[in-house]
């Protein structure tokens, strides 16, 4: 019996799968908003809202914690001091999940998860300058 065990496999080994939830969760929390397939979407969701619970807790402990699960620090940091405050008020649900339709390589079901009430000057930042064909051939 499989009782307890929820969660879909992602066709994933399970370190598979804890590296993928870690590296979505850390470009949720970086752009508060990604585009993934459904499925993903619907497995990162409960993840994240566990992170941000854990953040807006506080305390070393809880810390620790959402760093063994992120391990990205500068993520750890926002996650504890903007998105905490961020959601002090608000009980669950910090994200939302929008369809938006299927991607034509695969027909997968693509997805769009945000953080509710989102800074969306966030999304994309860490996309550098574009290169200049003289900087490029450098």
């Amino acid at each position: 019996m499989r009782h307890k065990h929820g969660g879909r496999k992602l066709q994933r080994t399970s370190a598979h799968r804890r590296a993928l939830l870690r590296n979505l969760a850390s470009s949720l929390i970086k752009h508060e908003q990604i585009t993934t397939t459904t499925p993903k979407a619907r497995e990162l969701r409960p993840y994240i809202e566990k992170l941000i619970t854990l953040g807006k807790r506080g305390g070393l402990s809880n810390r620790r914690l959402a760093d063994a699960r992120l391990l990205d620090d500068a993520q750890l940091v926002k996650l504890f001091d903007v998105l905490a405050t961020r959601y002090a008020d608000r009980n669950g649900g910090y994200t939302r999940i929008i369809k938006a339709g299927i991607r034509a390589s695969d027909a997968a079901p693509i997805a769009i998860i945000e953080l509710v009430d989102r800074d969306v000057s966030a999304k994309g930042q860490d996309s550098g300058p574009v290169l200049t064909e003289e900087e490029y051939a450098d």
